[in-house]
């Protein structure tokens, strides 16, 4: 698969790094923007109040499967938009998922190396189900479809509960998983 990542940070660079060894051609775009127009999948994991004047940077997104990594922990999503995601998809036309958002980079290395395999929250258009799932489990996480793009805002809300657990546990970082009470 053909992936773009927008951003090479935490999760953009580290999410580039295992995509590769997985066998993916990943190229990654930093501030400067460029062309995704050979790009299958586009990943976008830029700090959320510049995703605006990140797109403007990008040529060839038109119609592209987009991957929403942002998260927002105070800021509003773009005013007329209920998500950052549902912004980004009316920015490029092609089918969005928000996922990767609720995962921490520092952990995603690991995680291949994990049992019970670490869960990977995602909301998204059904076009985007495959590479969602492809991209999950080629890094050791189990994709955990939570509905529609229209759910894109409660998943980003979820990521301040998500810090304030992280916080009031005092164990550092964490996964989460969920199963069934026979796979515990």
């Amino acid at each position: 698969m053909k992936i773009t990542t927008l951003g090479r940070g935490n999760i953009g660079g580290t999410l580039a790094r295992l995509w590769t060894q997985a066998g993916h051609d990943v190229t990654t775009l930093g501030r400067d923007g460029g062309d995704v127009s050979d790009a299958d999948v586009v990943l976008v994991a830029v700090l959320s109040e510049t995703v605006p004047e990140a797109l403007t940077r990008v040529t060839g997104l038109d119609g592209k499967l987009v991957l929403d990594a942002t998260n927002r922990m105070s800021e509003a999503p773009p005013e007329g938009y209920a998500s950052i995601a549902e912004y980004i998809k009316a920015q490029t036309g092609g089918p969005t998922a928000k996922v990767f958002n609720l995962n921490f980079g520092g952990l995603l290395e690991q995680a291949a190396e994990t049992s019970p395999k670490p869960g990977n929250i995602w909301v998204g258009d059904d076009e985007t189900r495959a590479a969602v799932e492809q991209l999950t489990h080629d890094i050791g996480m189990e994709p955990l479809h939570g509905g529609p793009l229209e759910l894109a805002s409660v998943q980003e809300s979820f990521a301040v509960m998500l810090m304030g657990i992280v916080a009031d546990r005092d164990e550092g970082l964490l996964y989460y998983r969920f199963g069934s009470p026979q796979s515990f």
